[in-house]
């Protein structure tokens, strides 16, 4: 099936056909950087890390493009709380920035252009702009005329007449309220550029129109971008590009869901909060709301927008990312520190798999050599077995899923399906007990039930190969990660444990089960949960 993409400006999935056969390009739209990042800034970042990497899967050359907008009234007003330049809050901050993208696996940016470094080009692409009756110049500012452009409000299905400018001394030289600005006249102790009307800086929409005409060209794949972006600023760059080129900007315009706490609306780092209300979009379909979830108010940082180095502090970055991919990328994403426990709990599913599979095959499930692309992970894996032919089915399903609009929540479902799916195969087979003699005259069952018959070990593998290639395609289970129990267990409290798990098998061994079921739960009121096991008895302590 071939991949479909819900497109925001037709509001219907579309088959993705590239403007380049064989190349995407892909621009993302990054950070103000003018606070430490909040867990608002990572989703994007996250989903298109996630769906470069299933293109990549599917036999795409992709660029990932990802802006940094280091000028700005806010890195000045920052700047200026600080006592330090703009340039030294930005460089702070796209350093705080990266740091966390490299924590959540976002590895595949291939450039983060940042708009100081760009100013030629935004110049350059102002000027044709006023060339060719777009644009106009007030008193060193330059505004782009929306009443100019027929097509305004295509991407938000906002009537033009109905919209309202900002306020302030710009208002005045406006010839309409709803004109917005590509250049700024630089005002006394403001950070600013030489231009043909004059020391000033870019406007904030200007700086993706000319970074992404720089880096892919005039036209584009994929324009992605947070949900509440749609208006102004995507359509501002949409009127920008098309009226400067005569050529559409993007194909296709990916707005995910916004970051909302937990029985409220609105988006991480915003100010202003309100209880959800019946009637408000929450999990449903995002086709027909977009402009309404535009409209629903922003949850203030004390609810939910601190510094993400303090989540990290507390959190994996893996487990994060697995909770970012556990939506839809269109819905919003309902946010609490009891959701992050939740999917903790879930992950820590697959950390005692890979530890199985070390158990029965003496091999590091992080050392697996999976398939890097789709035609390769398509081969026969040589026998027609059950678990074989259950994992395929689940391969199947898995792209499926993903070729449809990217639909990384269900492909995790996929994943805990075919987890389960080898744990089973594990179980009914026994492959974790040492093999034993099996006489001349054994029934077929019990030659089955033996863990040195080469196929069950076989199928074990085969499945566990898939597990490391799909999880790839999200960007998970990459590198070895400490579990709970590898975290936690040092020297002493190895031994510890050791010593009360040895007590607990001499209480079951002398059938003083009451003492056993007390050990157990008293561990368990610890946050230590015992699991036991033909091999023996394991600990682990509790998310």
């Amino acid at each position: 099936m071939p991949i479909r993409i819900y497109n925001t400006l037709s509001k219907t999935k579309e088959p993705f056909e590239p403007v380049t056969p064989g190349k995407v390009g892909i621009y993302l739209c990054g950070p103000t950087v003018y606070k430490p990042s909040h867990i608002g800034h990572m989703v994007g970042p996250v989903i298109f890390d996630a769906i470069k990497r299933h293109l990549v899967y599917s036999g795409y050359q992709v660029t990932l493009v990802i802006n940094i907008t280091d000028v700005d009234d806010k890195l000045i007003a920052e700047s200026r709380k600080r006592a330090i330049s703009m340039a030294a809050v930005a460089e702070e901050m796209t350093a705080d920035y990266h740091r966390n993208l490299e924590a959540m696996g976002v590895d595949t940016v291939d450039h983060f252009p940042k708009a100081t470094d760009h100013i030629g080009d935004i110049v350059e692409f102002t000027q044709t702009l006023i060339e060719r009756g777009y644009a106009y110049v007030a008193e060193g500012d330059v505004f782009f005329e929306v009443g100019r452009d027929p097509e305004y409000g295509k991407l938000s299905r906002r009537d033009v007449t109905a919209l309202q400018g900002e306020g302030g001394g710009a208002a005045e030289r406006k010839r309409s309220a709803a004109d917005f600005a590509l250049w700024k006249g630089a005002k006394p102790g403001e950070p600013s550029w030489p231009s043909p009307w004059g020391p000033g800086r870019p406007g904030w929409h200007i700086e993706c129109s000319a970074m992404s005409r720089r880096l892919l060209g005039e036209t584009f794949d994929i324009h992605g971008g947070g949900l509440d972006l749609v208006f102004p600023h995507h359509e501002n760059e949409i009127a920008q590009s098309e009226c400067c080129h005569g050529k559409p900007q993007a194909r296709f315009w990916l707005h995910n869901g916004l970051m909302q706490a937990s029985h409220e609306v609105g988006k991480v780092g915003g100010r202003n909060t309100r209880e959800l209300a019946e009637g408000d979009l929450a999990a449903g379909d995002l086709g027909a709301g977009d402009q309404a979830a535009q409209e629903l108010g922003k949850m203030g940082k004390s609810k939910g927008a601190s510094a993400f180095r303090d989540l990290l502090a507390k959190y994996r970055g893996e487990t994060i990312r697995f909770f970012l991919l556990s939506t839809h990328y269109r819905r919003p994403i309902d946010y609490s520190e009891e959701r992050i426990d939740e999917v903790e709990k879930g992950l820590d599913t697959f950390y005692r798999f890979f530890h199985r599979y070390q158990r029965v095959t003496g091999e590091s499930f992080y050392e697996i050599d999976a398939p890097k692309r789709r035609v390769d992970g398509d081969a026969d894996p040589g026998n027609s077995s059950p678990i074989t032919t259950a994992v395929r089915t689940l391969r199947d399903h898995f792209l499926e899923t993903m070729d449809d609009d990217f639909n990384t929540g269900g492909a995790i479902g996929v994943l805990f399906d075919l987890v389960r799916e080898l744990n089973k195969h594990a179980d009914h087979y026994r492959l974790e007990l040492p093999p034993q003699e099996v006489s001349a005259n054994a029934t077929p069952d019990e030659l089955l039930a033996q863990r040195w018959l080469p196929e069950h070990r076989k199928g074990l593998r085969y499945g566990a190969k898939v597990l490391r290639e799909l999880a790839a395609i999200l960007g998970l289970f990459g590198r070895l990660i400490d579990t709970p129990q590898a975290a936690g267990a040092d020297d002493l409290v190895g031994k510890l444990m050791a010593l009360v798990i040895d007590v607990r098998a001499e209480a079951r061994k002398s059938k003083n089960f009451a003492m056993a079921d007390q050990i157990r739960k008293g561990l368990s009121e610890l946050g230590i949960t015992l699991e036991d096991r033909p091999t023996g008895t394991e600990w682990a302590r509790q998310n």
